[in-house]
């Protein structure tokens, strides 16, 4: 039980340090709080809403490990290398094929429920 509560603190303040340093952070969970009402709105069938708040929450994620990576790096070495700097745009990059998913499964659901094909 010990662990699990040092497990839950950790989770709990790596949230609130990736909330207060990372804008894209907030912003996607800006996305989070609009979607979660809107995935009952769109998703008509009972696994739907869920598998839409599971594709927002999958980019939060994936931004968080972006940003461990982006810390960690800063941490290494705050001068500019650019082996370096291709790990970070492979983390940003790993963050753009997230969104790219979450987009796609968001429009398809937004098809299907407005009927559009």
């Amino acid at each position: 039980m010990d662990r699990l509560l040092r497990a839950t603190v950790n989770t709990w303040n790596g949230l609130l340090a990736a909330t207060r340093s990372e804008a894209a952070f907030r912003q996607e969970l800006a996305v989070l709080a609009a979607a979660v009402p809107l995935a009952f709105l769109v998703g008509s069938k009972s696994w739907k809403p869920l598998t839409l708040i599971a594709a927002v929450v999958f980019v939060l994620i994936i931004e968080l490990l972006n940003t461990a990576i982006e810390k960690l790096a800063d941490f290494i070495t705050p001068a500019h290398d650019p082996r370096i700097g291709r790990i970070k745009d492979m983390g940003s990059a790993a963050v753009g094929l997230a969104i790219l998913i979450a987009g796609l499964i968001w429009l398809l659901a937004l098809a299907e429920r407005f009927a559009l094909f």
